[in-house]
């Protein structure tokens, strides 16, 4: 017999910090701790603006870590989308571009939809569509260090370039707006992804919420 108990509104967490802060490695921690097809992943990076009509030389001056960098309209339809109960077809970016992929993939709706990234607590309608706000707090060293690494490596930056952007561009836009989201946070983890014990308490509360589900 096909049960009649209405489907509960899937529950939005957002995850937020700074640059190299930790906080894809704390969502994606989460993930994995839950059972099986009960989580979705949407990353912020993913919806930068679309930059086709841009020249390659221009692309690079855009400053991505500028609310009005992000597409944030799309973010919200897609969210209130997965919040129906349907599928959405996620943007992909390509940093070594700037500019997003012809792919996409697609994201199914889930009982735990993850939202991570720099600004995702910056926007009031975002965060309207959120039940629990976490602020990933790590020293600036520690995030300054990850950042070299991750774009040196997954970005095809060189050192310099990489530096010069974080003092002139991503240290000043973090204390502008960045760090003042943390005030909307209901919870910060200090740490990053080395803070076994938040994570674990993170993943008992979302646990918790699916096990009520049952």
């Amino acid at each position: 017999m096909e049960s009649n108990k209405k489907k509960k509104r899937p529950v939005i967490i957002g995850i937020t910090g700074g640059t190299g802060s930790g906080k894809s490695t704390i969502a994606r921690a989460i993930f994995k701790s839950v059972p099986e097809k009960r989580a979705s992943i949407i990353e912020q990076d993913c919806y930068y603006k679309n930059q086709s009509h841009l020249p390659p030389e221009e692309r690079v001056k855009v400053n991505y870590d500028h609310p009005l960098a992000f597409d944030t309209d799309l973010m919200i339809a897609h969210l209130e989308e997965l919040l129906k109960g349907q599928a959405i077809e996620k943007p992909q970016y390509d940093f070594t571009i700037h500019n997003r992929k012809v792919e996409t993939i697609t994201v199914e709706p889930r009982d735990i939809i993850l939202v991570e990234g720099i600004l995702v607590l910056d926007s009031p309608r975002v965060r309207e569509l959120m039940d629990i706000k976490i602020f990933v707090d790590t020293d600036a060293d520690v995030r300054i260090i990850r950042r070299i690494t991750r774009d040196m490596q997954e970005r095809g930056r060189t050192l310099e370039s990489v530096i010069e952007q974080y003092l002139n561009v991503v240290k000043p836009m973090h204390f502008e707006f960045v760090e003042p989201t943390k005030r909307y946070a209901d919870i910060i983890i200090p740490e990053g992804g080395h803070n076994k014990v938040a994570i674990d308490i993170m993943v008992a509360k979302i646990k918790s919420i699916i096990d009520s589900e049952k």
